[in-house]
């Protein structure tokens, strides 16, 4: 049999406020534990929590950035659930009345299609705390570090709308891209500022009936969520094929041991007594708040895709990389403005840049090649400076350190032979040095010419230790081979 697979995602997403969504702690990461947390955000005795006008602006931000109804009447309620990081025994949420209704978020397929995936809502939350299991805690014991606890969040719930993997990273990396360039969220997804919930399940080809979801909690990569879901969806199938039954259950999944297993049954889960906080009231969003927020909204990854097409005359597939990070992006336009060749400011920044932060799990923020620096390469390889074999060594030793561009061509002897005179002279050498080779080349017919020149430029190149303009040398080379003809 034949099966589909139909997915929706929970995504909380982390908001970049200074402290916290009812109290005036701090937010900022990788604190000592529980040194970020106050009175207020453990909800003790005689303490009031008052919100931050921040966080409903960033939740309106996000609504207006995906065109969805604006709940400019929300309400806080009380989920009340126990977890030991949960020190009021209740979050404060949002349900009946969340402050942004029904959107859509568009994605772009490998094929090049394009799909809308529907919001059905997203609404204001305060994180809850972290429990911890490693360290120097003695052996089979638990921490808890509280400093997250009542950090702001939005949790976006799409509809069951999309039927792949591919269309659920998708998704993801469309939000990440959102969130980013808007402003509301660093998007650091190995600090929690991203976190996917993964509702998955299957149905036979054809059939209009959902099938009994699972939900996977917590991952924290576009890599992690597609390894669970691709071993949820096997394991569905297996199961049915088996002649099982899917359980509504909740469920992990470890991305370091690549270890999928339950967690609890849906059906066994506790009544969370939603009910309104009666220690906050409505919030109420007035026409001229949106309107504000809609003015200073940032240029969205769609319009940015299609600028950097038109601008830059890049590929839509180009454009669409560079443009899906604000950080990428800023980076890229810095290096192809100051270069003046966007294509070869691309190519680095999606090739050889994008590679070694991959390796040194660094962000474009952080490269230790600035953009100045990648465009003064760049620079030099436009005006014949240096090869583009040449251009690998220099921004290796850049990345080390080692120096700015000019001081690492002359310290490494890379300046490229661009002299007419000199590269004749090379030419003239190599062929003198060479008769056999050249006896052949004559001796051969039109296409076999084609592929021995090959054999002429490594030894050109050899004389010259690599520094010869290859260009230069073939339309020398060319000259003086056909005059033999």
């Amino acid at each position: 049999m034949n099966w589909e697979t139909v997915i929706g995602l929970e995504v909380h997403v982390q908001l970049a406020t200074k402290t916290k969504i009812f109290s005036a702690a701090s937010t900022s990461f990788g604190a000592e534990p529980n040194t970020q947390a106050c009175a207020i955000d453990l909800a003790m005795p005689g303490t009031l929590p008052v919100l931050n006008e921040q966080a409903v602006h960033y939740a309106v931000m996000f609504g207006l950035a995906i065109d969805a109804e604006i709940g400019q009447v929300s309400v806080f309620e009380r989920k009340n659930y126990f977890y030991p990081d949960l020190p009021k025994g209740y979050q404060t949420t949002q349900l009946e009345k969340p402050i942004v209704g029904r959107g859509a978020v568009g994605i772009q397929l490998a094929d090049g299609s394009t799909k809308s995936i529907r919001i059905h809502h997203a609404h204001l939350e305060e994180d809850a705390g972290k429990s911890v299991h490693e360290g120097d805690l003695p052996l089979g014991s638990s921490g808890v570090d509280l400093n997250r606890a009542g950090t702001p969040l939005i949790e976006i719930v799409s509809e069951p709308d999309m039927r792949s993997i591919e269309e659920a990273v998708a998704f993801a990396k469309k939000l990440h891209s959102i969130v980013t360039s808007i402003g509301i969220c660093d998007g650091e997804m190995s600090q929690g500022s991203m976190r996917f919930d993964v509702n998955v399940s299957v149905r036979p080809m054809g059939s209009t009936e959902l099938g009994t979801r699972t939900e996977t909690k917590n991952l924290n990569s576009f890599k992690f969520m597609e390894e669970a879901i691709e071993k949820e969806v096997e394991r569905q199938i297996d199961v049915i094929e088996d002649g099982g039954t899917i359980r509504q259950e909740t469920r992990l999944y470890n991305g370091d041991t690549k270890v999928a297993k339950a967690m609890r049954s849906k059906e066994e889960a506790n009544d969370y007594r939603y009910f309104p906080c009666p220690d906050l009231l409505p919030v109420i969003v007035s026409d001229d708040t949106i309107e504000a927020l809609r003015r200073a909204l940032p240029e969205l990854p769609d319009a940015r895709q299609a600028r950097f097409v038109t601008q830059y005359a890049l590929s839509l597939y180009d454009a669409g990389v560079l443009s899906s990070d604000a950080s990428i992006a800023s980076f890229f336009e810095t290096v192809a403005n100051s270069c003046g060749n966007p294509k070869l400011a691309a190519n680095w920044a999606m090739g050889e840049l994008s590679a070694a932060l991959n390796n040194a799990g660094l962000g474009f923020a952080d490269s230790p090649v600035s953009a100045e620096q990648l465009a003064e390469m760049i620079a030099r390889i436009v005006d014949s400076s240096i090869s583009g074999k040449m251009a690998k060594q220099v921004f290796e030793a850049m990345w080390q350190g080692e120096g700015n561009v000019d001081d690492i061509i002359d310290a490494k002897g890379l300046k490229q032979v661009s002299d007419s005179g000199a590269l004749e002279k090379i030419v003239t050498d190599v062929l003198e040095a060479n008769p056999a080779m050249v006896e052949d080349f004559v001796s051969s017919d039109e296409n076999k010419r084609k592929k021995k020149l090959g054999g002429f430029m490594g030894q050109i190149m050899k004389v010259s230790k690599g520094q010869a303009n290859p260009q230069q040398v073939n339309q020398i080379l060319l000259q003086k081979l056909n005059e033999l003809l």
